[in-house]
C-alpha cells in the first residue's frame, strides 16, 4: 500500500465485536477484500478504537483490523477498552496477584466477551498477538487537515504526555503502570483522552450509567464553547431532563470551567459516547462516530477528503 495515492480517509467508529457490521460497512465503501486484508484503490481507514467487549465476535473483529493496519489500508488510535485490556492483563509491579487493573467482578464482567474468546486461544491471534498489536495504537492522530482521538482532544495533556511515548504517540510500560495509578498526572491525561471530560453533579445527585454503576460525575460536551447549563452539556443529552434533576439541570457551568474546541481548529473526529440519534457534526468541526452498534445501534463512518468543515452528507451507515 506504499503506492496509494491517497484521496481521503475513511473514519470508523466503535466497533466492540460487531465484525459483521464492520465487513458490510466496508464492503458498502468499495474496500475489497484481497490478499488476505481490505483495501481501497485510493482511500484509508481510520479506526476510533475500542475495538473489543460487549459483542460476540472479537477475534473475528481483529482479524479483519489488524491486517488492514500492517498492510497500510487503515490506521487507528487506541480506545479506552485496548488500554484497559493492556492494564487487565499487566501484572502490578512488586505486588504479586495482583494487576494494574484489578479483577474485580465489575472489570471482569466488561471484559468477559475478549476473555472468553482468547483465554487460552492457540491459533493467530492468539492473546499475545492482540495485547501486542493493542500496545502498538497511538493514543492520538495529528495529521494534514485533521486530528483522532478516542474521546477528548486536551492540548494540555497532548502536550504533557507526549515526551512521555514511544515514537508515533504510542505508549511505554512505564506509562502504562502510571496511568493505572489514581492521581497522577498520567492518569488524569489517559482518562481525559480516552473517556472525556467529567463534571461533578452538584449536590446529592446521581444516576446510573449503561451498565448500571451508580454514578455522581456525568460526562460533558467538552467541545462546547461559552457559558452554559449543566443539562444542555451532558452526555447523553437528556441525562438530567427528569423532575427531579431539575436542580442539576439548571446548574451554571462557566466558559472557563469547560475545555472549549476554538471552531478556527482543523477538525477532530471522536469514538466513545454512544450516539443514539441521526449521525450529525457535534460542532462545525467536530464529529463523534460512535452511534451504539453495541447497544443495537449503527457502525457509523466518515468520508473526509480534505474539508475543513464537518460534512452531514458524509455520514456513511448501512440503512
Amino acid at each position: 500500500m506504499n503506492d496509494l495515492k491517497l484521496s481521503g480517509y475513511d473514519l470508523i467508529g466503535d466497533i466492540h465485536g460487531h465484525a459483521d457490521a464492520l465487513s458490510e460497512l466496508l464492503e458498502s465503501m468499495e474496500y475489497q477484500l484481497s490478499d488476505g486484508y481490505y483495501r481501497h484503490p485510493t482511500r484509508q481507514v481510520i479506526f476510533l478504537g475500542d475495538f473489543i467487549d460487549r459483542g460476540q465476535q472479537q477475534v473475528k473483529v481483529l482479524k479483519i483490523v489488524m491486517p488492514m493496519i500492517n498492510h497500510g489500508s487503515a490506521l487507528s488510535v487506541m480506545g479506552n477498552h485496548e488500554f484497559n485490556a493492556l492494564a487487565f492483563h499487566t501484572p502490578c509491579p512488586d505486588q504479586p496477584d495482583t494487576w494494574l487493573r484489578p479483577h474485580t467482578n465489575k472489570n471482569i464482567k466488561q471484559h468477559q466477551a475478549f476473555l472468553d474468546e482468547f483465554v487460552g486461544r492457540k491459533e493467530w491471534p492468539t492473546l499475545d498477538d492482540a495485547l501486542a498489536f493493542f500496545e502498538s495504537l497511538p493514543l492520538w492522530l495529528d495529521l494534514d487537515g485533521l486530528r483522532v482521538v478516542h474521546a477528548c482532544w486536551d492540548p494540555r495533556f497532548v502536550g504533557k504526555l507526549g515526551p512521555l511515548l514511544r515514537p508515533g504517540n504510542k505508549v511505554t510500560p512505564e506509562l502504562l503502570i502510571a496511568a493505572s495509578t489514581i492521581k497522577t498526572t498520567e492518569f488524569d491525561a489517559i482518562e481525559t483522552l480516552l473517556k472525556g471530560v467529567e463534571y461533578a453533579l452538584p449536590g446529592d445527585h446521581s444516576f446510573l450509567d449503561k451498565d448500571g454503576t451508580p454514578r455522581t460525575n456525568a460526562r460533558i460536551q467538552w467541545w462546547k464553547n461559552g457559558n452554559r447549563k449543566l443539562g444542555e452539556i451532558t452526555l447523553p443529552a437528556d441525562l438530567l431532563v427528569s423532575e427531579e434533576n431539575v436542580h442539576a439541570f439548571e446548574h451554571q457551568v462557566f466558559e472557563a470551567e469547560l475545555l472549549g474546541y476554538p471552531s478556527e481548529d482543523k477538525p477532530v473526529f471522536l469514538g466513545h459516547f454512544w450516539m443514539d440519534n441521526h449521525p450529525a457534526k457535534l460542532a462545525s468541526n467536530v464529529a463523534c462516530l460512535d452511534y451504539s452498534v453495541a447497544n443495537g445501534g449503527k457502525l457509523v463512518a466518515y468520508r473526509w477528503s480534505g474539508e475543513q468543515k464537518i460534512n452531514d452528507d458524509n455520514f456513511h451507515y448501512m440503512k
